[in-house]
């Protein structure tokens, strides 16, 4: 079992939550951006760098995470191909993705592109604070767990 983070934009103190569990529970986290990511040390903390190519951090994804494992990421395309893959899927604010919803998010997704493709104004998500990150820390707990416990 590995924990994979789309971590091109994961925020850092996300990433740090990650780390923490990671080391704690000794299981790797892979950490894919296209472009150099802070980590601190430990071997159970890996980061692959990948071209700086449009979905190149999404094909590795897809190639290398397996049925099992835990992702985070706030990509919903990438998220669906994950969670049929097998994979628990997680975005930073703790929302978990399921066969039973990712479908919806992803044509919400959908809908609000083409909105705001035609000009009309689309609501904003909001800040991330201190409640966004309470509430990744708990559900990635939560999950982890699951997972370990099998």
């Amino acid at each position: 079992m590995r924990i994979w983070v789309d971590a091109d934009s994961c925020p850092a103190r996300v990433r740090e939550i990650i780390c923490k569990a990671s080391r704690r529970r000794g299981v790797a986290a892979v950490f894919v951006a296209n472009r150099r990511i802070r980590l601190p040390g430990g071997h159970q903390l890996l980061s692959v760098l990948v071209p700086a190519e449009e979905q190149s951090a999404d094909t590795y994804l897809i190639a290398h995470a397996e049925a099992g494992d835990l992702a985070v990421t706030r990509d919903i395309p990438l998220a669906a191909e994950l969670v049929k893959r097998g994979v628990l899927v997680l975005n930073d604010r703790g929302d978990v993705y399921s066969a039973d919803n990712v479908r919806e998010r992803l044509s919400i997704r959908d809908h609000m592109y083409e909105l705001r493709a035609s000009g009309i104004a689309t609501p904003e998500t909001g800040g991330f604070g201190k409640r966004e990150i309470f509430a990744f820390a708990n559900a990635f707990d939560r999950a982890l767990t699951r997972l370990l416990k099998g």
